[in-house]
């Protein structure tokens, strides 16, 4: 197999990339290989190779003239390009303007909601709005807005008649 971009040398890196169920192939040769920054002896930036590089320039630090450091662990954005990923949960929030547009890129959405059998994440998604709703029914009776928390109140009893959320003992 010839190398794609210099038709000369037999290919020894294969890539492959798949974007709505289409496959790309790019097989090169080891001085073509290493001339675009791919060889083994060091991590080249996933990122860039997977996803173009215009995903991956949201996370460039010489894009936003400061880069950005994880204030747990230290990790920063030429860190993330290099390896691919990141250092901690914290990482998440502090790289989240960036990771926002790569995620969407790999994955349906930017939400982690994990596998779990229906009936679970529906009675998890009533526990959620059931907090939310009384936190807002209690700060509209803290600032005394009644027809509000009236409101609030009369939603909560739609939402635990509709399916009684069972609690954790």
């Amino acid at each position: 197999m010839q190398c794609s971009i210099c038709k000369e040398k037999p290919a020894t890196v294969h890539l492959t990339r798949i974007v709505d169920d289409k496959m790309q192939k790019l097989d090169l040769c080891e001085d073509c290989a290493k001339a675009k920054g791919v060889n083994d002896s060091v991590i080249f930036p996933m990122a860039d190779i997977m996803l173009g590089l215009g995903v991956s320039q949201e996370l460039d630090p010489s894009a936003a003239g400061v880069e950005l450091k994880c204030p747990r662990c230290g990790f920063s954005q030429a860190d993330f390009k290099k390896s691919g990923r990141l250092g901690c949960v914290e990482c998440y929030k502090t790289f989240a303007e960036g990771l926002a547009g790569l995620l969407k890129t790999m994955h349906k959405g930017t939400r982690h909601v994990g596998k779990a059998p229906e009936a679970l994440r529906q009675s998890r998604e009533q526990v959620d709005r059931l907090k939310l709703l009384q936190k807002k029914l209690a700060k509209a009776v803290e600032d005394e807005n009644y027809e509000g928390a009236a409101t609030l109140r009369d939603e909560i009893k739609i939402v635990t008649a509709a399916a009684p959320v069972k609690t954790a003992r």
